[in-house]
């Protein structure tokens, strides 16, 4: 049953899918904005027949582009039929956006989108925007190798920056595929009130506890007996190998060594994208306690419809690739996938997570105490550096693609900045006076300068005609739940190969893009006007806009287990 189209929030994919059907003249019907998809679906078309304008310079006369290129491809001397423009200019459909005029320049063929009515059709409905498209299914282990024994629990001063980008991700990445609808898993467990536990808390995580006394002997036991069953067991065994298990004991009973051909399980399984070195492996302790790990966070996991992400570094990936096979040797049929992190480079120095966070900590309250003076001080203060703090660690770790180095300065003298757009302190601030705005407004209303913010149906949005009142709804509030689509997307689409790529900079890149934006608007606009009646419709059709992105900083700031700060 197709969704009533005046009820179906707009979509970017929608209305490009639809503007390429219009030119090439099929189908009649556009199709429905679920049946679309979302992400890189748009690129299915045999050729990119439109492009979404986000530049302020281009926004100022059109949202959408057709190149003269792709034109005189379509057409005979690139001239635009009367008849397509017809279907261009009429243009409706489940998810698309109005359009008000349509020509054609030297350029190609512009559109311009009908602007007052979409500001009252999203601001009416913002909530719709702040989510998801489509609702998913399916179960996602979220594995992170560099929080398992090996065979000690690893501590602040053992993790390296490598691997504390690899638990900040997994953790983003767990919000992100919760929100879209999967059921996640994040392994492996960890004792409560463990240093780890307490240091990953400093930084937001909400990482699954077990009690202290918690063992998971049994699991261990059933995954060796697995690998000893296994049909990749290697069983011939010739003098040297007879020697060494029996100089292998353990609580004085000999131990046998077990053996996998780890070749012959991604080989014979016909699994694409495993290292053609891994061979035969020795089985060790640590690995039977990995694996039961993973066993005991898939069990109550429908296999058919579960994927293991183990989210590693690139140091790692060899060994994590082991696992991986030994995994399958036992029998587990899950789909597994390796998200693989570039390495962190830190120039003329070394440090520990620990020492890292502390760092960073050290010179966040040097940077408050400079711009805020005395007032840095006392509980709200402490916990105002933490969240800057954490903010910052997350931004410099995930606004890079994930397969990419990261290189950080961390030279003592090198202090956080408060203003500039530099990540996360930059965010934060920008949020902030998000915050101080309306309660500005609120102290307004109290004292009787101006009412309540009327309903969006009675507000007239003809008013807002300040070119960064368009970008801002244009380039984040619309697109806004499209960006969370495309992990899950492709995640269900993408099975080829042993590497899993998700783009999981995107938030963070938008939440920066987004406070350039806003900042630069801010300054510029004076939102809160004269208390003059003649002046009110434009100032709430500017709050009802502010309103929605401040509920869209919330709920990207969640994903990366960020609250909000009120003031700063």
């Amino acid at each position: 049953m197709m969704e009533n189209i005046e009820e179906t929030p707009f979509r970017i994919n929608s209305t490009v899918q639809a503007l390429g059907f219009a030119l090439r003249g099929e189908p009649e019907n556009v199709p429905d904005a679920n049946d679309l998809g979302s992400g890189d679906r748009i690129s299915n078309e045999p050729e990119k027949l439109w492009f979404k304008e986000s530049s302020a310079k281009n926004l100022r006369n059109r949202d959408f582009l057709s190149p003269t290129t792709v034109l005189t491809t379509l057409y005979a001397d690139g001239q635009v039929p009367p008849a397509v423009m017809g279907r261009v200019m009429s243009l409706r459909g489940s998810g698309v956006l109005p359009v008000a005029e349509g020509e054609v320049m030297a350029e190609g063929l512009r559109v311009r989108v009908d602007r007052t009515a979409t500001f009252q059709k999203v601001l009416s409905g913002a909530s719709l925007y702040l989510k998801p498209s489509i609702q998913r299914q399916g179960c996602v282990v979220l594995n992170c190798p560099a929080l398992h024994p090996k065979p000690n629990l690893p501590s602040p001063d053992t993790l390296t920056l490598g691997q504390l980008r690899t638990v900040l991700l997994t953790d983003h990445l767990g919000v992100l595929l919760r929100r879209q609808g999967f059921t996640v898993t994040c392994c492996p467990v960890l004792p409560e009130e463990s240093d780890i536990i307490v240091f990953l808390r400093m930084l937001g995580v909400d990482w699954p506890t077990v009690p202290v006394s918690w063992t998971n002997d049994e699991r261990e036991e059933k995954m060796f007996e697995a690998l000893q069953l296994s049909q990749y067991r290697e069983r011939e065994e010739n003098d040297a190998r007879r020697r060494e298990s029996e100089e292998q004991k353990v609580d004085g009973e000999k131990e046998e060594v077990l053996r996998v051909n780890l070749k012959r399980v991604f080989q014979e399984e016909e699994l694409p994208g495993y290292d053609p070195s891994l061979g035969t492996c020795t089985v060790q302790r640590d690995s039977v306690s990995h694996l039961a790990q993973l066993d005991s966070s898939t069990a109550s996991c429908n296999a058919s419809m579960s994927t293991a992400v183990h989210v590693t570094s690139c140091q790692d990936e060899f060994r994590q690739q082991q696992i991986a096979m030994l995994w399958r040797a036992s029998g587990v049929k899950v789909t597994q996938r390796h998200l693989v992190c570039g390495p962190v480079k830190t120039a003329g120095t070394h440090l520990s997570a620990a020492q890292y966070l502390q760092l960073r900590r050290v010179q966040m309250k040097e940077a408050s105490e400079m711009k805020y003076g005395e007032q840095v001080e006392g509980q709200t203060w402490d916990d105002i550096i933490k969240v800057m703090t954490s903010a910052t660690v997350r931004f410099e770790l995930l606004s890079t693609v994930h397969t990419s180095p990261v290189t950080l300065d961390v030279q003592r003298e090198g202090s956080i900045s408060t203003k500039g757009p530099r990540g996360g302190v930059f965010v934060m601030y920008n949020c902030a006076r998000l915050h101080t705005l309306f309660d500005s407004y609120e102290r307004g209303v109290e004292k009787g300068l101006y009412p309540e913010i009327p309903e969006v149906s009675q507000l007239d949005f003809s008013s807002l005609k300040e070119e960064g009142e368009w970008l801002l709804l244009f380039n984040y509030l619309i697109p806004f739940s499209e960006t969370f689509d495309q992990s899950g997307q492709t995640l269900e689409c993408d099975r080829a190969g042993a590497r899993l790529n998700l783009k999981t900079e995107q938030i963070c890149k938008l939440l920066v893009s987004l406070s350039k934006d806003f900042s630069s608007y801010y300054n510029r606009v004076h939102v809160l006007g004269e208390p003059l009646p003649h002046l009110f419709n434009q100032m709430f059709c500017r709050l009802q806009l502010l309103r929605a992105l401040r509920e869209l900083y919330h709920s990207a700031l969640d994903t990366l287990h960020l609250p909000p700060i009120p003031q700063l």
